[in-house]
């Protein structure tokens, strides 16, 4: 039997799928520290929301990975979460 190891190993061989699969984790690396500020700030989305002056189904999308925020929007984020946005680009590994 396969194991997800093994297989996702096999996977990732495909240049097209580890394209797909990066891509995906940087979005879910993104929304998890969207997450991670908010919560850490003991915010509730709604509570978030009133100080980003826009609407609690507007951060849900955020979290959700339903819209892509701007440079700006994310530098808002992080001031009402009370953190520093930093961006950074990394070596490809090979």
């Amino acid at each position: 039997m396969t194991t997800l190891k093994d297989l996702k190993g096999q996977l990732m061989r495909d240049p097209e799928f580890r394209r797909e699969y990066e891509r995906a984790d940087e979005e879910f690396t993104l929304i998890e520290a969207l997450i991670r500020a908010r919560t850490a700030a003991n915010l509730t989305q709604t509570e978030l929301a009133e100080r980003l002056g826009t609407s609690q189904s507007a951060v849900a999308r955020m979290e959700g990975g339903g819209v892509s925020p701007s440079v700006a929007t994310l530098r808002r984020y992080a001031k009402a979460t009370g953190t520093r946005l930093k961006i950074e680009f990394v070596p490809v590994e090979s």
